[in-house]
């Protein structure tokens, strides 16, 4: 009885026909390890065989596509299992296998050690309160915020212009242009009576009262 092959189901096979590679990954962070390539010997005298093939046909020919199907790369393969549990014990002292939820987790940032679970089961407790910590002053920063007055007194009620009607330039606020002079409210607020006129206009069509820039 052949020796059981140990096997993960967080691996991708990597194999080709020069020979046998596998990819190991953490099952929460997506982060891995590849095993070292290792080499087929037979790959060699594979290449060597379907060369001479090609340039002899015929018989030589049939014995090179003999080679290939010699090479198998399927799981069925004694040369493929035995690279399988090399990779496997190369890669294993990278990863944990989690006690709660059974997911293989990498050793550097996903398992808890002082626990034996990988760190979404049993997060790790200094993490986490600094993870809500960082949580909690954002949330403090935001209803802080809310109450102070970042406006500084800014007209809301009146329409800004983005840029000067007179002269084309950009507006950084305020009440007038700095490249013109001219008013940059699309509309003007009567002294008298408070009525909102057009820009540029003389007088406050509401009461006539004169209006200045």
């Amino acid at each position: 009885m052949s020796d059981l092959v140990p096997f993960t189901d967080n691996f991708t096979d990597l194999s080709n026909m020069d020979g046998f590679q596998f990819e190991f990954r953490c099952e929460r962070c997506g982060n891995g390890y590849r095993s070292a390539f290792r080499p087929d010997p037979r790959a060699a005298g594979q290449k060597l065989a379907r060369g001479i093939g090609n340039l002899f046909g015929g018989p030589v020919s049939q014995f090179a596509s003999m080679a290939d199907r010699f090479l198998d790369r399927g799981t069925n393969s004694p040369a493929k299992d035995e690279a399988l549990r090399a990779a496997t014990a190369e890669i294993a002292p990278r990863f944990h296998q989690c006690r709660g939820c059974s997911d293989w987790v990498c050793g550097d940032g996903c398992w808890n050690d002082g626990v034996g679970q990988c760190v979404r089961c049993s997060p790790n407790a200094t993490e986490e309160l600094a993870q809500l910590q960082a949580e909690a002053r954002r949330r403090q920063v935001q209803e802080r915020l809310e109450t102070v007055d970042l406006l500084g007194g800014a007209d809301l009620k009146t329409q800004a212009r983005p840029r000067c009607g007179a002269c084309g330039a950009q507006s950084h606020g305020g009440k007038f242009c700095g490249e013109c002079g001219s008013p940059l409210a699309v509309v003007a607020s009567c002294g008298g009576c408070g009525s909102e006129n057009p820009a540029g206009a003389r007088f406050c069509s509401s009461c006539g009262t004169g209006l200045t820039g």
